[in-house]
């Protein structure tokens, strides 16, 4: 079954310095850590190594973070994940030229707030604006946390927003994400 996913926008390529921190905390975090290529990782991540209770087993959740844009990954990929996005930098000041995913394969509630949270983690070490897509009743709810960069209705509900942002909306009553 799919999961969550959600997508951090990038204004420049990643450094291979911050690549390389990116790795390491994948490694320190997961049970099971596959580098599919340089920034694809396949991983199962301990929810405790972010803050959340274990959910009994140590066998993690399973989760992809991949890392796309010119010059890494599959170029294709990020251009038609980009192909029907509104025009970002008006809500967010930049043009997105690369994207790190963080996907789940699971859709338990604890693999969205594993996604949520290991996100937060991505951008503390990579940077980037966390694009999320909402339910339609939950604009009212994220738009005052803190770390809000913009909402948008249109074409879809959405919200973009920091680490902190990301932190904060997983301890709202009811988190989970769109998709």
């Amino acid at each position: 079954m799919s999961g969550p996913v959600l997508v951090i926008e990038l204004a420049e390529a990643v450094p291979p310095a911050a690549i390389r921190r990116l790795r390491d905390l994948l490694v320190r975090s997961s049970v099971r850590f596959e580098e599919k290529r340089v920034g694809e990782y396949d991983l199962n991540i301990r929810a405790g190594s972010l803050g959340i209770p274990e959910t009994g087993g140590d066998e993690g959740r399973p989760v992809l973070v991949s890392v796309t844009g010119p010059g890494i990954g599959d170029e294709s990929a990020f251009e038609a994940g980009h192909g029907e996005e509104i025009d970002q930098e008006p809500l967010i000041g930049f043009r997105p030229t690369h994207a790190a995913h963080v996907v789940a394969f699971s859709n338990r509630p604890v693999d969205h707030v594993v996604t949520a949270l290991l996100a937060a983690a991505v951008i503390d070490v990579i940077g980037g604006v966390v694009n999320a897509e909402l339910w339609e009743d939950r604009v009212p709810v994220v738009a005052g946390l803190p770390g809000v960069i913009a909402t948008t209705t249109d074409p879809w509900p959405a919200v973009y927003g920091s680490a902190e942002f990301l932190r904060a909306w997983v301890r709202q009553p009811g988190f989970r994400l769109l998709k």
